[in-house]
C-alpha cells in the first residue's frame, strides 16, 4: 500500500498538470517525499500548497485526501524509501511475464505455466550477471531493513 501510494501519488499528479510544468512539479514535491519526518514533509506541502494551489487544486487535493497512507512512508529510512518507491525493475518483470504468458494463450497444465513463467524470467538476465547489480543496489536496503526489523531478515540464514 506505501509503495503503490507514492509512485501512483507522483503518477496521478503529473496526470492533472500541463506537460509544460511537470519538471517544476517533480522539483517542488520531492521535499515533500524524502522529507526526514512527517511534520517536515507537512511543512514542504504548505510550500507546495502556497505556490501550486491556484493552478492545480486537483494536485493539492490529491495528496491532502492521500496523506494518511502517503504517511507511514516516512517512517522508514532513506535506503528503505529508495527501494519501496523503485518498481521500474518490478513492472518491467510482470510485463515480461504477461507477455510471454499471452503469446501462449493457454497452458495444459499447472507444470507447462510454471516452465513459460521460468524461461521467461531467465531470459531477463541470459548471461547471469544482474545478480551482482542487485546485490550492489540493495546492500543499503537490506541493512537498513535488518535494523529497522531488528534482525528478522538473518534469523532464518545460516552460515554453511
Amino acid at each position: 500500500m506505501v509503495q503503490t501510494c507514492v509512485v501512483h501519488l507522483l503518477r496521478n499528479s503529473f496526470r492533472y498538470a500541463g506537460r509544460q510544468d511537470w519538471e517544476k512539479l517533480a522539483k517542488d514535491l520531492r521535499p515533500v517525499y524524502t522529507a526526514p519526518t512527517e511534520a517536515a514533509a507537512a511543512e514542504r506541502f504548505g510550500e507546495f500548497q502556497e505556490k501550486w494551489r491556484t493552478k492545480y487544486r486537483a494536485i493539492v487535493r490529491l495528496w491532502d485526501n492521500a496523506w494518511a497512507e502517503f504517511a507511514p512512508f516516512l517512517s522508514f529510512d532513506a535506503e528503505i524509501r529508495k527501494i519501496i518507491c523503485t518498481t521500474n525493475a518490478i513492472e518491467s518483470v510482470n510485463a515480461r511475464i504477461r507477455k510471454a504468458v499471452r503469446a501462449r494463450g493457454h497452458f495444459p497444465t499447472d507444470q507447462a505455466a510454471l516452465k513459460c513463467i521460468y524461461l521467461a524470467i531467465m531470459s531477463l538476465d541470459p548471461k547471469g550477471t544482474g545478480t551482482k547489480a542487485w546485490t550492489r543496489r540493495w546492500k543499503p536496503a537490506l541493512n537498513a531493513f535488518d535494523i529497522a526489523f531488528d534482525g528478522r531478515l538473518t534469523t532464518g540464514l545460516t552460515n554453511n
